[in-house]
This record gives structure tokens, C-alpha cells and sequence, in this order.
């Protein structure tokens, strides 16, 4: 389904990405006003780390180091071979009988230029897209600093519980509502819902003192309860990714106003799936402390690092594929909404940074019982509502592992598990099967 495009001039106005209000800012920076993903420096610096390694490599093969001798090497050596001879034969020359070192070199050369190139022309072929997000019409029905309640306009249908869709702290909450055709909201409002979304907010003066009780027991507690008093029923909770832990938290606290609760790619077990991201953690916290004191808060670029360090090369691979692509194409306009969302980041205040980054990565404490909201364990098997748990099985953000546990640990909870991603089992092209229907059929149980 096409996303619409605009190359309206009023989309030469600059945008202000630390507005705490959504509802009062433009949706998304405007064509020529993009830098790239971000942080642009450090991905282009990994581009060229990876060509210049690969080079070094070149040299260490040619003087004959040992550990360059390996089938892995000689088949990825073969392979570049291959294609430099189909690239000569296709421009009409003969490869010849060339040395095997000076061929390969010159393979290496190409392939390492190529990509850089390709890198390079799939950035400024976003930063020109004539694509930007019409923000849909949206009431504001509750507001409390720069954290608001949208309602889809929608009347919907009284029978049915309404439903707030809860984000994660770090995102915009609009993934869950990015364009027509790939809105979880329209689908869910399509359906009779009648249908909430929070958005969080940046961390601004009031928030910048916030720990995750403060957004728990106070922004979403009230959230719930504005929503509760405007329907006269209970609220049927969708919470995405660490917006899962929130809601599942924030359910055990109202179990009155909370009719069913579901996690959507929602982590709990941190550890489930190897070291690899306690390490990772523990090795930033010791320039964690440094980053909070001196911003205040742990800045957008600071996160997109610390998640680029998990798949170091794929930002890059991405943008090349979509260079690759006609810019006019469905796809293209889908590719850069959800790259303008992603790059549309939320600081994290500092209290909520060493809670998330300490309490959760590194000691892991949801899943050794020792994460509490305002005094009391946030604990799954306490939780006696009707629950549905997806899980993508190519979600690199969330571990399936760690999102499993909560299916094992929620009394009756239904697990969902399909073939998706983090973010394309909510908005990408398979949405409406991987996930969509299975939610509305289970909602329509509750």
C-alpha cells in the first residue's frame, strides 16, 4: 500500500527534534533536511573501518600469514575472483591469465569501492527523498507535561474495551500509527476499537529528575485512569518492546483497570540469550556516569551507538540495498518512513539510563525477581488478566529468548510467535498477517 509523498516547499522548514510535544511539532525532518541515519559519522566511520580492514587483510594474505590461510578466507577469495571476471567478460573484455595475487588485490580494490559507493549514494538518496509523514488527525484527550494520550478518531464501538498502545520510552510512539496501510491504530480502530496511543515525550524539565516509577506509578497510571473515566471500562493495554515492561507493570498495579494486557516483542529474561549484551553494558558503564552528568539525560546519538554496536554493519547494508531500489518506488517511501522514525529518537532521562542500562542489562533484574515500581516486584506470575505474548523470531532489538520467559511466566498467556522482525511485525509489509489478526482475534476472546 503506497505511503503518500509530498514536495510541498513548506517541507524546507526546518524541524525541532527535542520538542518534548509531538502533538505541537512538525511529524518528521523534511526532504534536504536529513542527515542520514544517525549517528551519520559513526556508521560512515564503520563503512570505512570495514574497507580499510579488509585491505590490511589483503596485504597479511599476499605476505602469507598463517591465519589468513583458512577455507573461510579462500572461498570468500574465490568469490571475488568470480565476480571481477563476470564484471571484465560483461564490459567485453577477456580476463586473461592474470597472477592469482595481483587479481585478487585488484578484486578487493573493486569490491571495497563499490560498496563504499554504494553506501554513500544510498545515504543522499534518503537524505532527497520527497517523502514526509502527514500527521493523521488525532485528538489529545490527556496531557501532563510532554506526555499525551492521542485517540484515533474513530468512534468505535461501545462493546468493545478500549485499547492503548504503550511505546517504548526511547521511540516516538507514532511506529504504532506511521501511515496508512501500516498503522497498528487505523487496524485496530478498522476493527471497532476504539483506540489510544501514548506518547511519552522527551525528557524535559519536569521529566529530566524522572525514574522509571515516576513514568509507571504516575504518567501511565493516569494515562489508564483518563481513559477509564472516558469509556466507563477497563483498558485493554498493547505494550511495544520496553514499553511492554511498562504496561506489564503498570497492569499489576490496576488490576481494576486493566481488562487484558499485550506484549508486543517485550523483553524480560536479558541474559536468555548469551552474554553479549551484559558485556556490552558493562563495558559502558564506566563512561556512562561521565555521559548522564554531563547532558543530563542519555542523549538519542549515545543510544543509536550503543544499539549499532549489537550489528555493527547492518545500518550500512540497508542503505545500500535501498540505494538500490527506484526511488519512486512503494518501497522506497516505506523504507524512509521508518528510517525518519528510527532516526526521531527520545533521550532517556537520567534515572530511567542507569535503571535500564544497570538494573536491566547488567544485573538483569525482571528476571531474578529483584526490578521493583514504587516498592513492590514487578512480577508476570501475579498478573491474572488475559495475556498475549508475540514474539518475532528475527528480532535482533529483543532476543526471542528473553521475550519467551514472560510467556512461561504469565498464567495462561498465549504465545504468538511468527516470522518477523523487531519493528516489521508491527509496521511493515507482513504486519497485517504476522501480527494484526492473530491480536484481533485474541482480542476478540477478552
Amino acid at each position: 500500500m503506497a505511503i503518500s509523498r509530498s514536495r510541498d516547499r513548506r517541507a524546507e522548514k526546518k524541524v525541532d527534534h527535542n520538542s518534548p510535544d509531538p502533538a505541537d511539532r512538525p511529524e518528521q525532518p523534511r526532504p534536504m533536511h536529513r542527515s542520514g541515519p544517525r549517528p551519520l559519522g559513526l556508521h560512515l566511520t564503520l563503512a570505512m573501518m570495514r574497507s580499510g580492514f579488509s585491505l590490511a587483510g589483503l596485504q597479511s594474505w599476499k605476505s602469507g600469514w598463517p591465519a589468513w590461510k583458512t577455507p573461510q578466507a579462500a572461498e570468500m577469495a574465490e568469490k571475488l575472483l568470480q565476480n571481477l571476471v563476470v564484471e571484465r567478460l560483461h564490459h567485453g573484455r577477456a580476463a586473461g591469465k592474470t597472477e592469482f595475487s595481483p587479481l585478487l588485490e585488484q578484486a578487493v580494490w573493486t569490491e571495497s569501492l563499490q560498496r563504499d559507493a554504494a553506501l554513500i549514494a544510498g545515504v543522499a538518496a534518503y537524505r532527497r527523498h520527497p517523502y514526509y509523514r502527514h500527521a493523521p488527525p488525532r485528538q489529545v484527550i490527556w496531557r501532563e507535561g510532554g506526555s499525551t494520550v492521542l485517540r484515533h478518531p474513530a468512534p468505535g464501538s461501545g462493546h468493545l474495551p478500549p485499547v492503548l498502545l504503550v511505546p517504548s520510552l526511547i521511540n516516538r510512539g507514532y511506529v504504532l500509527d506511521l501511515a496508512p496501510g501500516y498503522s497498528l491504530m487505523d487496524r485496530l480502530a478498522q476493527a471497532g476499537y476504539r483506540v489510544f496511543l501514548l506518547e511519552w515525550g522527551g525528557p524535559g524539565e519536569t521529566e529530566q529528575h524522572f525514574g522509571l516509577t515516576d513514568y509507571i506509578a504516575g504518567r501511565l497510571d493516569r494515562a489508564v485512569q483518563a481513559i477509564a473515566d472516558l469509556t466507563d471500562q477497563a483498558v485493554v493495554m498493547a505494550g511495544y518492546c520496553m514499553g511492554g515492561l511498562l504496561a506489564l507493570a503498570a497492569s499489576l498495579r490496576r488490576p481494576e483497570a486493566v481488562r487484558a494486557l499485550a506484549l508486543l516483542a517485550t523483553p524480560w529474561d536479558f541474559h536468555a540469550a548469551g552474554p553479549e549484551h551484559q558485556r556490552l553494558s558493562a563495558a559502558l558503564q564506566p563512561v556512562l556516569g561521565g555521559i548522564l552528568k554531563q547532558y543530563g539525560c542519555l542523549p538519542v546519538d549515545i543510544l543509536q551507538i550503543m544499539f549499532a554496536l549489537i550489528e555493527p554493519f547492518a545500518v550500512a547494508d540497508k542503505y545500500r540495498a535501498f540505494g538500490r531500489l527506484p526511488q519512486d518506488h512503494p518501497r522506497a517511501d516505506h523504507f524512509v518512513a521508518l528510517e525518519d522514525w528510527l532516526n526521531d529518537g527520545i533521550s532517556l532521562a537520567a534515572p530511567v539510563a542507569q535503571e535500564v542500562v544497570n538494573g536491566w542489562y547488567c544485573d538483569n533484574l525482571p528476571a531474578q525477581g529483584g526490578w521493583k515500581v514504587a516498592g513492590h516486584v514487578v512480577d508476570p506470575a501475579a498478573l491474572h488478566c488475559p495475556a498475549f505474548v508475540a514474539v518475532p523470531s528475527r528480532d535482533r532489538i529483543v532476543p526471542p529468548a528473553s521475550a519467551l520467559k514472560l510467556a512461561q511466566l504469565i498464567p495462561g498467556a498465549l504465545l504468538h510467535r511468527m516470522e518477523a522482525g523487531h519493528i516489521g511485525m508491527t509496521a511493515g509489509r507482513s504486519a497485517e498477517a504476522v501480527l494484526w489478526q492473530p491480536l484481533l482475534r485474541w482480542l476478540g476472546t477478552v
